[in-house]
């Protein structure tokens, strides 16, 4: 039953081997929708979110905005390069975990990779927020339920990454294609309109004007904003693996028309409402308000604008998707270097990490609920979370050229300079003026380290008790003590016994009553003597209707004078399966509950015998 439901959800399983495995990986037009889906729709709140810092001094310093968006547009330019530096570096994919790992430390690769596994649960968080404030923006009536839509998208979006990264692509391309179509439309409408006189100057004030109040730290703060138009940048070098060969060369391809693209409408957007003087509203974004004005209110006008409005609010809310292609790839190079759990190495039905599709949702969600779904809070967190990782891996790419060109690194090195000290800056001028809103990102990565030492320890511990070594030679044992647990005299108590007869030289059977079974279980009781006279019986008295810990205490028990004996110690479990699963529904589950305990004790066998009924 449940594979049938999870098939209808999520498809049939694919071979994971030869042409039909290479088949689901990405070509560059498809990448481009998945993996550049985040970068792209930051554009509907980055370039906002510079205004609305400048604009809580004066209006007039909207003007600020075009500088800073320049600033914006080169550490676009070094991040792009220095990202195809580590595609063709470190085509394994792991992006900025990988790097930092490699050339500074295990720690700074942990601290790039803790990073990034919150921000990618916070990029799907900011983009289904942000894509319903885009809806509810079109669609005002809908206010009261933006965090349900939110939560609804994250699902949406974690069933359609678990049928598989082709189909997850081509879900996702009209809607990413759509939305860069649609902006490029504006930008180009926009600026033909001004250059025919149709769209008048309103800008708050001139290029230049002297504003009161606006200091360098407000300016680097509107910058620090700015810069979250930058985030996701990195997923595609997170997911080279992911396309198809020569993967190096199309990752890298990918990556430089993403960064074109999202330069050209940063700066188109920045430009526009400079040029018409657009003031945040706490009720309608500003790209909403440019499109506004850009499109009119004729009836073509109109029309253009919902286009415009629900490609961005897909989009949005699309843009998680970089999220779920990028942590489940990074969650798998962590926990192949062990510091993850395993789980998260295994490939699904579909040929995805669906342990960690499922668990990005799942903390998608939690972040959804804790912040309400509002956007505005969770920029901070998120910006920070980006920006770390950049700034480790921008160092690691300096020293990794130190490494291979000594002395002469510099010239290879200077876009990874440039964008490590902006990067820096960026996380500085977080912690002096954002602390408030960011510091919850600290206790968060310094308790993923203590889990991450603490996982990679319990690792080395297993492979150090699990190795071969002479000892194993030497063990004998003399016999096996058999244990079985009878409930009832059914068929499939009395096969048991029958099964425990023929591996075990001592065999007992054992029974727990209670003061409300008493009458039965005496019944019980003769009833076995009737079948098997020759095995030892043994009734254990429960005063609290309990069964679970007196089986486990008399087990205890046996297994000490076992061991006495030279013997081995099996316990066996008699089950029996109903015909339908769903019927296992209408039983007790004393038999799991048994093994739950009793799986904790040292040098026990537990085995269940089952019998299967056939109506």
């Amino acid at each position: 039953m449940f594979e049938k439901v999870k098939n209808f959800f999520i498809g049939s399983p694919l071979a994971s081997v030869g042409e039909s495995e290479e088949g689901h990986l990405l070509t560059k037009t498809q990448a481009l929708a998945m993996l550049s889906s985040d970068a792209l729709s930051s554009i509907a709140y980055g370039p906002e979110q510079v205004i609305l810092v400048l604009t809580a001094v004066s209006a007039s310093a909207i003007w600020w905005s075009l500088p800073i968006g320049l600033l914006v547009l080169v550490l676009l330019a070094s991040l792009t390069i220095s990202y195809k530096q580590v595609i063709y570096a470190y085509p394994q994919g792991g992006g900025a975990y990988v790097v930092s790992t490699e050339n500074l430390s295990p720690t700074m690769g942990l601290i790039s990779g803790g990073s990034l596994l919150v921000d990618y649960m916070l990029t799907v968080a900011v983009s289904v927020s942000s894509g319903a404030d885009a809806l509810v923006s079109a669609f005002p009536f809908m206010k009261e339920h933006t965090l349900l839509i939110a939560i609804v998208l994250v699902l949406l979006l974690m069933f359609m990454n678990l049928r598989g990264l082709r189909e997850s692509a081509a879900s996702l391309m009209i809607p990413v294609y759509l939305f860069i179509v649609s902006t490029l439309f504006l930008l180009g409408f926009g600026a033909f309109q001004i250059l025919t006189g149709h769209l008048a100057y309103h800008a708050t004030a001139h290029v230049g004007k002297v504003v009161s109040n606006v200091t360098i730290f407000l300016l680097l703060r509107a910058f620090t904003s700015g810069s979250a138009s930058l985030t996701g940048v990195e997923a595609i070098s997170n997911a080279v693996p992911f396309f198809k060969k020569p993967k190096e060369v199309n990752a890298a391809k990918t990556l430089g028309i993403m960064a074109i693209i999202l330069g050209i409408m940063f700066a188109g957007i920045t430009g526009l409402n400079y040029w018409l003087g657009i003031v945040p509203d706490g009720h309608v974004t500003v790209l909403a308000q440019i499109a506004q004005r850009v499109f009119g209110d004729s009836v073509v006008g109109n029309t253009l604008f919902y286009i415009f409005q629900l490609s961005t609010a897909l989009i949005l809310a699309v843009a998680a998707n970089t999220g779920f292609s990028a942590f489940p790839m990074l969650s798998f190079n962590m926990a192949k270097n062990k510091y993850m759990p395993h789980m998260f190495m295994e490939k699904g039905a579909r040929l995805g990490y669906s342990n960690g599709i499922i668990t990005l949702a799942i903390g998608a969600i939690a972040l959804l609920f804790i912040f309400e779904g509002s956007t505005e809070r969770l920029i901070p967190l998120y910006t920070i979370g980006v920006f770390i990782p950049f700034a480790l891996s921008q160092t690691g790419m300096v020293v990794h050229w130190k490494k291979i060109y000594g002395n002469h690194f510099l010239k290879h090195s200077v876009a990874n300079i440039i964008g490590a000290f902006i990067c820096y800056m960026i996380i500085g001028i977080l912690l002096v003026f954002r602390l408030g809103d960011i510091w919850p990102f600290f206790p968060i990565i310094i308790a993923l380290l203590a889990l991450f030492y603490s996982i990679r320890s319990h690792y080395q511990n297993v492979a150090m008790q699990l190795r071969l070594t002479d000892d194993v030679k030497n063990i004998h044992y003399d016999g096996n003590t058999v244990l079985i647990l009878v409930g009832n005299m059914t068929q499939a108590s009395i096969r048991a016994v029958n099964y425990a007869r023929s591996i075990g030289q001592n065999v007992v059977a054992m029974h727990v009553s209670t003061k409300e079974t008493e009458a039965k279980d005496k019944e019980i009781q003769t009833e076995f003597k009737d079948y098997f006279p020759d095995i030892q019986f043994v009734n254990i008295e429960s005063d609290y209707r309990d069964i679970i810990n007196p089986t486990a205490k008399f087990v205890e028990r046996m297994t000490k004078e076992a061991s006495q004996k030279g013997h081995t110690m099996t316990v066996i479990i008699p089950k029996f399966i109903p015909k339908h699963p769903w019927q296992n529904t209408l039983h007790n589950q004393m038999s799991l509950r048994l093994r739950a305990k009793l799986r904790w004790h040292e040098d026990i066998v537990i085995a269940t015998y089952t019998y299967h009924l056939k109506k």
